[in-house]
């Protein structure tokens, strides 16, 4: 099938927290709006066909998962991540931040650490800090353009601070990094060794670049199966996001025992209808799609270099080995602040964009910018944000 992602589409007025929220956020209303990550393409025809089917059927009961649903995700995971998984070990939450809040409370009390690695995803460090726990970093190293481990610290702050959780992103927002298996398994040595529950947020594993191949933290070992949890949705892999629907994967049964405890704690119980119906059909008919759309988000990623390179050299693009976010480096305006940096951007080239120390004080002066959009619309925002800096 032909799919025209350059096709732009008016999200406004259908309570998009994208478009609709900038009156609200005191943003301008002219500004072009690039920060949360949603695409601004339609989802697929599948998806659509799946979701118009259920609401013409005109009953919106309590919905359960069948055998299609489990069929399809895991004939997903087994085709595209080598990973098999049974039926038992899923448990459905709204989101993956749902989930990771539930196993904080879980697995944990009041007062004990939480590891994670800034900067990273922001709601994991507001999470923890509102359930009361204490946020440790293993903080990335930025290095020629991309992120790195720093191991050594790794393993002291699970020594000194011993958190009961290890919160890792994979792969990595905002930095866009695609963990390799060596990486993945020296930090699983470390957290077996001590005893610490890995929470592997892998949403956007799926979309991933060139000869990046995302890892699934539970196809490391038996022992790392055994001791994580893996949070997935399709949420990224085919904008499914407004759905509220989540795919959790537990292998351990004493892991899941408690994990699902705590989830029926919040009283959630069915999943939502519209959730189920479309991950059932993203997963089993929405491939070609969204191996369509992957390739539309690299060329993307490429033109962005390619524009910025020529318009604007002083800002480094960090070339993302996985998701549709790209990290832009500002650290070369050594003349302005990281408040005026963003200022400039939102205010003087009206762009509306993620800023970098959101993600933590690791993260200043840099801007994540979301590439999953029409180009004619990236094209428009690229040269605003570079026009506000390249006389500098």
């Amino acid at each position: 099938m032909e799919f025209d992602f350059d096709r732009v589409t008016d999200r406004t007025g259908t309570f998009a927290a994208k478009y609709d929220l900038a009156a609200k956020r005191n943003k301008p209303l002219d500004a072009i709006s690039l920060w949360v990550a949603d695409m601004d393409f339609p989802t697929a025809p599948c998806i659509q066909k799946a979701l118009a089917d259920r609401a013409g059927h005109g009953i919106f009961g309590y919905s359960r998962p069948d055998a299609r649903y489990y069929g399809a995700v895991k004939d997903w995971f087994r085709r595209r991540h080598s990973f098999d998984i049974r039926d038992e070990e899923i448990i459905n939450t709204p989101g993956v931040v749902f989930a990771i809040a539930a196993a904080i409370r879980a697995f944990s009390s009041e007062g004990d650490a939480v590891l994670i690695q800034r900067p990273v995803y922001y709601p994991f460090f507001n999470t923890i800090e509102l359930l009361g726990r204490r946020v440790v970093s293993n903080s990335l190293v930025f290095r020629d353009g991309r992120y790195e481990i720093d191991f050594e610290d790794f393993e002291s702050k699970i020594v000194a601070e011993k958190p009961k959780l290890f919160v890792l992103c994979s792969p990595h927002n905002p930095g866009g990094r695609v963990w390799t298996r060596e990486e993945l398994s020296r930090m699983s040595g470390t957290c077996l060794k001590h005893g610490v529950l890995v929470v592997s947020d892998e949403i956007h594993s799926d979309i991933t670049f060139g000869e990046n191949h995302h890892t699934v933290y539970a196809n490391l070992s038996a022992e790392a199966a055994g001791s994580s949890i893996i949070c997935t949705s399709p949420s990224k892999t085919f904008n499914l996001a407004g759905l509220q629907f989540s795919n959790i994967i537990v292998r351990n049964g004493e892991i899941r025992r408690k994990l699902q405890l705590e989830v029926d704690r919040t009283g959630y119980d069915e999943p939502s209808l519209m959730g189920l119906a479309a991950a059932t059909a993203a997963y089993s008919e929405g491939e070609e799609w969204f191996d369509c759309v992957r390739e539309y988000i690299w060329q993307n990623v490429l033109f962005t270099e390619k524009f910025v390179r020529e318009h604007c050299p002083r800002i480094k693009v960090c070339r993302p080995e996985g998701s549709y976010l790209v990290w832009l480096d500002f650290h070369g305006f050594t003349e302005l602040s990281d408040n005026e940096i963003s200022r400039r951007i939102l205010n003087k080239a009206k762009v509306w964009l993620d800023y970098g120390r959101m993600f933590g004080a690791e993260g200043e002066k840099f801007q994540r910018i979301n590439v999953a959009t029409p180009r004619s619309i990236l094209t428009e925002a690229l040269g605003r944000i570079c026009d506000e800096f390249k006389g500098r």
